[in-house]
C-alpha cells in the first residue's frame, strides 16, 4: 500500500508545503490509479477483454461472409492490438513512455528555457523563491505605508500621488496582493498537477477506446488534454518566473525603503495591480496552451492497402462509376483538397459538354470518350446527359390550365 502524502504547510512556509503536497499527491493519484485499474478484476480490464473480443469476433464474422481483411490491414489491426495491451496493462512500459513524459518532462523544459533566459527557480527552487515573496509581503504589509515626511513649517508633505479610494485602501490592497499572488501561483499549478494525476489514472480505461474508430475520438481527447496539461505545467512555471524576475527586486527595494523610515505611498496599489496582471496572464497562457493541444489530430488507421486502386464500374453509354467503399475516406481529406476537386470535377464536366457539342453529327450525340487524365483520381465522373434530348424544350409547350381554357372556348 502506498504511503500516503503529508500536508506539512504551516504559517512560516505556506507556498512549499502547499506546493509539495500537491506535487506527491498527482504523482501519487497517477501511479496508484494506473495500477487499480490495470489490475485483474478491475472494471477497465473487464472493458478490455470485451473490447478485444468483440474486434476479433467482427474480424471472424467479416472472414465468414468473404471479406478476408488483406496484410496491410491484419498487420494494423494486431498492432493496434498490441499497443492497446501495453499501455493498458504493462506499467513499466507505460510509466516509462507517458507518465514520466506528462510529469517530469515540464521542469526539464523549463530548467533549458529558464536558464537560458534567467528566470528565477529555473534549475529548481521555484516553491522556495515563492515562499520568499510571500513572506516579504506579508513583512510589507506588518510594515505599512508609512507616513508622508514632515515639511520646513511642520506640516506633512503630501507626495504627488492619487488619494487612495476609500480610508484604509493601502492596507487592504498590500493584504489581497498577497492573496492574489498565492491563489495564482498554488492554483494555476494545482489545476494543471491534479489533471494530469487524473488523466494518467485512467489511461487503462482510455487506452481500449483507440480499437474502434468509433471510440477512437475518446483516445484522442484523452491524449489532448494530457498534452494539454504537460504544456500547462511549463507554461505556468515559466510565466512563475517571470513574475518572480519582476516582483523580486521591487519587494526588495520597497523593504529597504521601510527600513530607512521612508513611505511607500501609493505603491500598494500598484502591487495589486501587478499581482492581478500576473494572474490574468497565468490563466491567458494557460487557455492558448490548451488551444494548441487540442490542435492535435490522430490520423485514423488507414486499412485498406497504400497500393490499392479505387474499382471503377462502367455503366450503361460507357459512364465509369467509382466504387464507394474505395473512394478515399473523408476523414484523410482537407478542405482545401476537397474544394480542389470539386473546381476539378466542374472544370472536366464543361470540357466533356463541350466536346460532346463538336461531335454531334446528324442530329445523333456522340460522346468522346475520356482520356486517362479526364478522370479524377480516386473519383467518379458523375453521369452526363448531352445532346437534343437533355436539351430544355421550350417551343409548343402548353399547360394544362390553357389546354382547357381552348377546349372551352
Amino acid at each position: 500500500m502506498a504511503v500516503p502524502c503529508q500536508a506539512g504547510v504551516s504559517p512560516e512556509s505556506f507556498a512549499p508545503g502547499m506546493l509539495s503536497y500537491l506535487d506527491c499527491q498527482a504523482q501519487m493519484l497517477g501511479a496508484s490509479g494506473y495500477q487499480a485499474l490495470a489490475a485483474s478484476g478491475s472494471p477497465a480490464a473487464a472493458l478490455l477483454t470485451g473490447m478485444v473480443t468483440l474486434l476479433i469476433a467482427l474480424i471472424g464474422y467479416r472472414m465468414l461472409l468473404g471479406n478476408t481483411p488483406g496484410v496491410h490491414e491484419g498487420v494494423l489491426t494486431f498492432v493496434k492490438i498490441g499497443l492497446v495491451l501495453v499501455l493498458a496493462t504493462s506499467w513499466p512500459a507505460y510509466q516509462t513512455v507517458i507518465y514520466d513524459l506528462i510529469l517530469r518532462a515540464p521542469a526539464e523544459l523549463m530548467a533549458s528555457i529558464g536558464s537560458a533566459s534567467g528566470l528565477p527557480g529555473a534549475s529548481g527552487g521555484l516553491p522556495a523563491r515563492l515562499d520568499a515573496v510571500d513572506q516579504a509581503l506579508k513583512a510589507l504589509a506588518i510594515e505599512g505605508v508609512g507616513a508622508p515626511p514632515m515639511g520646513p513649517e511642520g506640516m506633512p508633505q503630501m507626495p504627488s500621488v492619487a488619494p487612495p479610494p476609500f480610508l484604509g485602501f493601502d492596507a487592504f490592497a498590500l493584504g489581497i496582493s498577497r492573496v492574489v499572488f498565492l491563489v495564482g501561483a498554488i492554483a494555476s499549478f494545482a489545476s494543471v498537477r491534479i489533471i494530469a494525476g487524473l488523466l494518467l489514472a485512467l489511461g487503462p480505461l482510455f487506452a481500449v477506446f483507440l480499437l474502434f474508430d468509433g471510440t477512437r475520438g475518446l483516445f484522442e481527447g484523452w491524449a489532448k488534454a494530457l498534452i494539454g496539461a504537460a504544456l500547462a505545467a511549463l507554461a505556468t512555471s515559466v510565466v512563475l518566473g517571470v513574475e518572480l524576475a519582476f516582483i523580486e527586486p521591487w519587494l526588495a527595494t520597497l523593504l529597504a525603503r521601510r527600513a530607512s523610515g521612508l513611505d511607500i505611498i501609493g505603491v500598494p496599489g500598484q502591487l495589486l495591480a501587478a499581482s492581478i496582471i500576473f494572474a490574468i496572464a497565468l490563466v491567458a497562457v494557460t487557455l492558448t496552451i490548451a488551444r494548441v493541444a487540442f490542435s492535435l489530430r490522430i490520423p485514423a488507421w488507414r486499412t485498406h492497402g497504400l497500393s490499392q486502386q479505387p474499382s471503377t464500374n462502367v455503366g450503361a453509354g460507357g459512364t465509369v462509376w467509382t466504387s464507394p467503399a474505395a473512394a478515399i475516406p473523408l476523414e484523410s481529406r482537407s478542405r482545401a483538397a476537397a474544394v480542389a476537386d470539386a473546381v476539378a470535377i466542374t472544370q472536366r464536366r464543361e470540357e466533356l459538354a463541350a466536346q460532346a457539342g463538336m461531335t454531334m453529327t446528324g442530329g445523333a450525340t456522340r460522346v468522346a470518350p475520356m482520356g486517362s487524365g479526364m478522370r479524377d483520381e480516386g473519383r467518379g465522373v458523375m453521369p452526363m446527359s448531352v445532346g437534343p434530348a437533355a436539351r430544355r424544350r421550350t417551343r409548343h409547350r402548353v399547360s394544362a390550365r390553357a389546354a382547357a381554357r381552348d377546349h372551352r372556348a
